[in-house]
């Protein structure tokens, strides 16, 4: 009897297409920091806010016809400093969107805002307009560190924000850093005492990277056990307090997690617009990338001619399974085995040998239903993750979990 072998599939076969989420990039922000590595710009002088949420919503109807009759479930305005823009700004953009494409009755819809840009008034205007979410770049409650980062507000200012955040919105992230210049346990202990105090539903923890480009003589940090040990404090200190940390950065009350985020790190599509956005989306048949040109001017200019895209390109079928894993690793439970088929379109045998060699290095647990990084795993999810790297790729720099998908809330 001869057996036959199915033919791998060379392409994704969707049975239905993933979630979609829409991102709306806003690059200025009050001062360049300097360790932010995304595409942000100081604003010198009056920015064009009309102008550009009318680039933004030529951008979006470009991408309409890709993303025809498929609904947002959620939205997420990042930056630079979206806060920066005023309410009827922010207010022009939603109700642009609303107009052109279908929204969940109960999405999800986050600002990120900077402290140095709180006005009672203006958060206020901007629950009004449709935000019902906030993240609040806080980044640290000591004066050194905020020094250090280069950022434009001071720990009263930070607190009194997202004091008055919690009053406006209720659904409040707090955006914080650790492993900073300097820092020991005993200061990323205040901290949290800080943000316990707060008591936000949500707080992002990440630790600090700091490109060299952006420094020519970078601070030290501390080591990867200093930082490691900081990290075990925080995950304590926050579990103590009723978190769960249900992501490698993320900490949440139960029922508040994320729903931007998760949709990332479950592999759902996302549209990207705005000057340096990017995009996922899901076809029958492939997935595309998409990057939109990135400095504002020139966003502008081809969003006005009806061109914002500077790339597309088709996943190949090689990357997909390292683009899963490089997300859904990061989940604390991790995702059901069948996730994997749903959202790449292949079956799970596309990465059984990178699987089976994960659980022999005990940095992987699965069973029939769900696969999740092993508390190993976790400590170490640079490994895991470059496991699934395809063979041309280099593996990343070795040590505690630095691998970063949409490191900050948003990406």
């Amino acid at each position: 009897m001869s057996i036959v072998l199915k033919p791998t599939l060379a392409a994704p076969r969707f049975d239905a297409l993933p979630p979609l989420a829409l991102y709306i990039h806003i690059p200025w922000c009050l001062k360049k920091c300097p360790y932010c590595d995304f595409n942000s710009h100081e604003g010198r002088g009056e920015v064009p806010e009309a102008r550009y949420v009318a680039a933004l919503m030529s951008d979006l109807e470009f991408a309409l016809p890709s993303i025809w009759g498929r609904r947002i479930v959620s939205a997420f305005l990042g930056g630079g400093t979206p806060s920066l823009f005023s309410p009827e700004s922010i207010d022009a953009i939603l109700a642009g969107v609303r107009a052109r494409v279908p929204i969940l009755p109960d999405a999800e819809i986050t600002l990120e805002a900077n402290p140095g840009t709180f006005e009672r008034e203006k958060f206020a205007a901007f629950k009004a307009a449709g935000i019902n979410r906030l993240s609040l770049g806080v980044q640290s409650f000591d004066a050194r560190f905020l020094g250090a980062l280069g950022r434009v507000h001071d720990e009263h200012e930070a607190r009194e924000a997202a004091l008055a955040a919690l009053e406006i919105f209720g659904n409040v992230n707090l955006d914080l850093m650790y492993a900073l210049p300097g820092q020991t346990i005993a200061d990323a202990r205040a901290d949290v005492a800080a943000a316990r105090h707060i008591a936000p539903p949500h707080v992002s923890f990440y630790h600090l990277t700091i490109e060299p480009k952006f420094h020519r003589h970078p601070p030290k940090l501390p080591d990867d056990e200093l930082s490691a040990d900081i990290g075990d404090l925080v995950d304590a200190e926050l579990s103590a307090s009723g978190y769960i940390h249900y992501e490698t950065s993320a900490h949440a009350r139960p029922g508040y997690e994320c729903r931007h985020n998760l949709n990332y790190w479950r592999f759902g599509d996302y549209l990207g617009i705005g000057a340096g956005a990017h995009s996922e989306i899901s076809f029958p048949s492939r997935v595309v990338r998409q990057v939109r040109y990135k400095k504002p001017e020139q966003y502008m200019e081809r969003a006005e001619q009806g061109a914002p895209l500077l790339e597309e390109h088709e996943v190949p079928r090689a990357e997909i399974g390292f683009e899963f894993m490089l997300n859904a690793l990061r989940l604390a439970d991790g995702v059901p085995v069948g996730l994997f088929r749903e959202r790449t379109g292949f079956p799970l045998t596309l990465v059984e040998k990178e699987l089976g060699e994960a659980e022999k290095r005990g940095l992987l647990a699965r069973d029939h239903m769900n696969l999740r990084a092993s508390p190993l795993g976790r400590r170490f999810l640079n490994d895991l993750q470059a496991l699934f790297l395809p063979r041309e790729h280099p593996a990343p720099d070795r040590g505690p979990a630095k691998i970063v998908a949409f490191d900050r809330e948003q990406r």
